[in-house]
């Protein structure tokens, strides 16, 4: 070999070396960076035992997570229903910066129609052009995930069965008229035989078998059960953890509603769902209440499944679990057992973060919003902020308590309908200008609207300087047909349909 081409050979070595080097050097940069786990348990109130513990619930796993991070104990969704507060946990945006005030299909919350929504990133989107492998199963955004969003999908079991051949005990339509009122799913008793055939169990073994594997880069993986919404079953194992004998019953005040506006009446207005005289009076409120907290322990133990297998990986150390709901739930609470509305119990649902840079067992007590999510998950994974997100990244608080005293949170719930929680008040603010204000420190459940007492004018004013200032109207493929209001609403401020909509429900 001349010396000429030595040198051409050697330069050509060289320079492969150099790329190959230069390439192990991002990888490494790129597995130094956290995995995620990002967990989303549909309707699950703060009745956990890192928050509540209300009516001796038996959640260790809960517990579990809680001692490895944060917990945040007055975390409140940015919409009391499943779609848009999903949907705004995932796109990083408000509901009145949106106009998804109901339910939108997955495939159409980015979409030219939606202005700003058209180009969002959606979060587990942000980790993939970010380097990160992604996958997901069960109900993470409303039904499951927009087309492609993962790099694997394991999808998601339709409804929320597994069901009996015949309801046990509520029809579904109640007082409802069909076709004004929607057939709600709401049921509850033992059913099925086993685990196994629950669809969060097949869905945590999908998980559970992901978090065996290598990756040559970090993953995000995002894992939503499906319980406890309605209907509540759950094997039987699970009931009797629970015995009717020491079962508490929330607070229920039978006038609790002659305060209250007339939107806020019509929002809950939910004649399909059994009221709190009813389960009074037929015996089964204690029974409801069981079933939920029947659902709640089984959630716990497929996290605890979820925890093992975390634990036993070799991405133990390296991994930020956050779990999340997506609103709270009302078990008799204003005189019904649901979500939709903007009181305390609709709005407040549990939040937890665990994993590098972040305390151990600690809790915090300020009002926080599900909207902080996707920041959050950016700033602990060292990624690039997004600068369309509308939240603020937990971070510093979790960290230092920075910010505590001047946190807030806001829910809404259709066009301009507004919830602030902010110094132990909340105030709401509805479409017409009606008001409802109280002072949690004296009335936590409550029970008596101080909207007009010139006492709270003060903080009455502080809070309304609070309030969206943006309040699109609704998204044309949004909708929320399960009660008339949000019918009227939408047609009053968009216009007529231009196609039928379906009244939803439970087609079983």
């Amino acid at each position: 070999m001349t010396t000429y081409n030595y040198l051409v050979v050697a330069a050509v070595m060289g320079l492969v070396f150099s790329c190959n080097l230069k390439k192990s050097t991002e990888t490494q940069k790129s597995l130094e960076k956290p995995n995620v786990l990002f967990i989303a348990v549909d309707d699950l109130n703060n009745w956990i035992t890192p928050i509540d513990g209300y009516s001796n619930a038996k959640t260790p796993n809960f517990e579990r997570l809680a001692k490895m991070g944060v917990t945040f104990t007055n975390a409140h969704v940015q919409a009391p229903l499943c779609g848009p507060s999903r949907a705004s946990v995932m796109t990083g945006l408000r509901p009145s910066t949106t106009g998804i005030y109901g339910m939108t299909p997955d495939n159409k919350i980015r979409r030219a129609g939606n202005p700003v929504t058209k180009d969002i990133t959606f979060l587990p989107e942000y980790f993939k052009q970010n380097g990160y492998h992604t996958m997901g199963i069960g109900k993470l955004f409303h039904i499951h995930a927009p087309d492609g969003v993962f790099d694997e999908s394991g999808g998601r079991v339709k409804g929320f069965g597994p069901y009996p051949k015949e309801r046990f005990v509520w029809d579904g339509f109640g007082n409802g008229i069909k076709g004004k009122h929607g057939r709600t799913s709401t049921d509850w008793g033992a059913f099925p035989e086993q685990d196994s055939l629950m669809p969060d169990h097949q869905s945590v073994n999908w998980a559970v078998e992901r978090l065996q594997r290598q990756y040559d880069k970090p993953f995000f993986m995002g894992l939503g059960f499906l319980r406890v919404h309605v209907p509540l079953y759950v094997p039987q194992k699970w009931f009797d953890m629970h015995p009717l004998e020491g079962i508490q019953t929330p607070p229920y005040l039978a006038d609790d509603l002659k305060d209250i506006p007339k939107v806020g009446l019509q929002i809950n207005d939910l004649p399909m769902m059994p009221s709190t005289a009813w389960a009074k009076e037929s015996g089964e409120w204690k029974k409801i209440v069981q079933a939920y907290l029947a659902c709640m322990s089984y959630v716990d133990y497929e996290l605890g499944r979820v925890l093992d297998a975390l634990e036993r990986s070799k991405h133990a150390d390296n991994t930020i679990v956050v779990l999340w709901s997506d609103h709270g739930y009302r078990l008799g609470e204003k005189g019904t057992f649901a979500k939709h509305a903007l009181w305390e119990t609709a709005t407040k649902a549990p939040l937890l973060l665990a994993g590098p840079n972040v305390p151990k067992g600690k809790k915090i007590t300020a009002p926080v919003e599900m909207l902080s999510i996707y920041p959050t998950l950016l700033e602990l994974s060292g990624l690039p902020a997004y600068t369309r997100n509308e939240g603020k990244s937990l971070v510093a608080m979790m960290q230092s308590d920075k910010g505590v005293a001047e946190s807030y949170a806001i829910t809404t719930f259709a066009m301009n309908n507004h919830a602030v929680k902010k110094d132990g008040y909340r105030y709401i603010r509805y479409e017409d200008g009606t008001e409802e204000f109280y002072d949690h420190r004296v009335d936590p459940n409550e029970w008596h609207n101080e909207a007009g007492n010139a006492k709270f004018n003060a903080e009455k004013k502080a809070l309304k300087a609070l309030l969206p200032q943006k309040n699109v109207i609704w998204d044309a493929a949004s909708n929320y047909t399960f009660q008339p209001y949000f019918v009227a609403q939408k047609k009053r401020v968009n216009g007529a349909q231009k196609t039928h909509v379906k009244v939803i429900g439970a087609d079983r």
